[in-house]
């Protein structure tokens, strides 16, 4: 499968033409987000195993999206639907994604708390022994930026290896793993695009959140419609070479 790489511009246009997507039904699609987040506020009052299976079920929802922004390209009509489209395609592969994502982010919160978390923890102690406030402080602040610089450094390999596992899985029928395992390749292709997005997508969210946080119920939408248009944009669909028509003679 080619995974291509794309001009750095293109970070911004995976979003500026998210919202022409968006635009094509505004009401549906606000509707399919507040439902997505009825959901996952739902789940999350369930105490320890409701995050975990919204993890899980997470990539079939993203999957549901992705499949949304397809037919809506295609002059589909957008259904209410396509919000559960992803539990019909590859749901096992789907939320093996999950299970491998939350598996890594299990790990990563692990390490993170081995490399910081003792030093945060014995901050404490250390005031009861007779060190001096500030620095315990020091101490304690050190253990926590550790633990965030390890935290960051994993973490940004598990989001890459995310980011187009669902679209790959419910578009190209791969499994879990090799999905992963090409998303992380074509974020790592793509890292000045990428750098642009994060960028325009953080100030965005910055903006969105200002009105009560009103403003995600567009944003969302437009975010992963981008992730949709950036996946058709690395992972070019395979086109069906052109049979050479026989020249008529005379």
């Amino acid at each position: 499968m080619e995974v291509r790489k794309v001009e750095t511009g293109q970070g911004w246009q995976w979003i500026k033409n998210g919202y022409s997507l968006f635009r094509k039904n505004p009401p549906i699609w606000i509707t399919l987000f507040v439902i997505y987040f009825l959901i996952v506020i739902v789940l999350s009052i369930i105490p320890v195993v409701g995050p975990l299976v919204m993890t899980l079920l997470a990539p079939v929802f993203t999957a549901g999206f992705m499949l949304a922004c397809r037919d809506v390209e295609q002059g589909e009509e957008l259904e209410l639907g396509h919000l559960f489209a992803g539990f019909k395609q590859n749901a096992a592969q789907l939320i093996t994604v999950g299970g491998l994502y939350l598996v890594g982010s299990i790990v990563i919160l692990g390490l993170m708390m081995m490399s910081g978390g003792a030093m945060m923890g014995s901050a404490p102690l250390g005031q009861m022994q007779g060190a001096q406030p500030n620095e315990a402080m020091v101490k304690a602040m050190g253990g926590m930026l550790t633990g965030l610089l390890v935290a960051s450094a994993l973490l940004i390999p598990l989001l890459m290896a995310y980011w187009f596992a669902p679209a790959l899985v419910v578009f190209r029928n791969l499994t879990a793993v090799e999905a992963m395992k090409l998303s992380f390749l074509g974020c790592l292709r793509n890292m000045w695009p990428f750098l642009v997005y994060g960028v325009i997508a953080f100030v965005l969210m910055m903006l969105a959140m200002i009105p009560f946080g009103l403003g995600m119920l567009v944003l969302a939408p437009v975010l992963n419609a981008s992730i949709y248009l950036g996946y058709k944009d690395i992972f070019p669909a395979e086109v069906e070479p052109e049979v050479e028509q026989p020249t008529l003679t005379a």
